[in-house]
């Protein structure tokens, strides 16, 4: 019989303490995965530090899962089979129960937010997409603005989903943060919706940047970048659609805001609260990467687009270590800081 074991936190703001979990069970529309992988996110570390999310303690939580199946809810089975490959996204962060949570050797995924991981790929560079796969779908797709927390709207962009056979390009989307999860990602899923991305990064990640799809790239260092990116969207004579924040502090709200005034305004999408007080021709919001919205993209859209190499697995992993007790290291450096990179824990 297999056991369970978890990083659990038992407080706000304490290591995670690895011990016994309860073995998780299948709902109808979900699957039981014993993970080969798990990978970080920023939410997480904001999750340890202050118990935003947290619904129960002690808590498991984390996002990214990878691994064979080992129990298909009874209406989950005409996709899904044991012992298949899956990547799939631990909702936690919204259900509050600890067996949603990534950081464990057995997790809870719905089966709408999971997919078929292609033989070729191995689980830890497939478990750096499904976190930041949905995160990009709501941040492009979303028609109707819903509630990301208490008084902050989500952005509705409104613009299609991703597709194997993209449209030639006639909007443009600035991605700040090019080289982050969540930027590279949405970069990828723009270019395949037919968006042309401009993108704001390092001049060291250009190479990365445009890999994800991006059109042009603009050095953030560059004292004149911010005129260069406004010249470059006028003159692609594209639908100028907004700007989406992957890094979202004052100073690149500050510079976000001087090219929406220059552009004739449009959209903030955001990973943080927006700023207060922005201009009526600007519609600003935080991105909330758990969404109905992305179902659809989940089912029809991630396995055939991993096999066909037109869906990455980037930014590529960087494997901190094997066993749960890895995890508090992996959560340490993400808080320090990574750039074209997703740091993953084998288990």
């Amino acid at each position: 019989m297999a056991l369970n074991k978890a990083a659990w936190l038992r407080q706000a703001n304490s290591p995670l303490e690895v011990g016994d979990a309860p073995m998780p069970t299948a709902g109808p529309t979900e699957l039981v995965v014993p993970n080969a992988a798990i990978a970080i996110n920023p939410i997480d570390c904001h999750m340890q530090h202050a118990g935003v999310f947290v619904q129960r303690w002690p808590a498991i939580f984390g996002c990214d899962v990878a691994g064979e199946v080992h129990e298909v809810g009874i209406e989950a089975r005409g996709r899904f089979k044991k012992g298949d490959r899956i990547i799939g996204h631990a909702i936690n962060l919204v259900s509050g129960r600890p067996q949603d949570g990534a950081f464990a050797l057995f997790t809870v995924v719905p089966a709408d937010k999971a997919a078929i991981l292609p033989d070729s790929i191995p689980f830890t560079e497939g478990v750096v997409v499904s976190f930041a796969f949905e995160a990009a779908v709501c941040a492009l797709s979303l028609k109707v603005p819903g509630t990301a927390m208490p008084g902050v709207a989500t952005p509705a962009l409104g613009l299609p989903y991703p597709s194997l056979e993209p449209a030639a390009p006639s909007k443009t989307l600035i991605v700040y943060g090019g080289s982050s999860s969540v930027g590279s990602m949405t970069t990828q899923i723009a270019a395949a919706a037919g968006i042309e991305v401009i993108s704001i990064t390092s001049e060291r990640n250009f190479n990365f940047s445009r890999s994800c799809g991006a059109a042009k790239v603009f050095d953030y260092h560059d004292t004149a970048f911010v005129d260069k990116v406004i010249e470059a969207t006028k003159s692609s004579g594209r639908e100028f659609v907004g700007i989406f924040d992957a890094i979202s502090t004052p100073e690149t709200y500050a510079n976000g805001l001087t090219m929406l005034a220059k552009l004739g305004g449009g959209h903030l999408a955001c990973v943080h609260p927006p700023p207060d007080n922005v201009p009526e021709n600007v519609v600003a919001g935080m991105i909330f990467a758990v969404d109905d919205i992305a179902t659809p993209v989940w089912r029809d859209y991630v396995t055939p687009a991993l096999r066909a190499g037109k869906l990455k697995c980037l930014p590529p992993p960087l494997i901190v270590g094997k066993g749960l007790e890895k995890v508090q290291e992996a959560l340490e450096k993400c808080e320090a800081g990574v750039s074209a990179m997703k740091l993953v824990v084998e288990l």
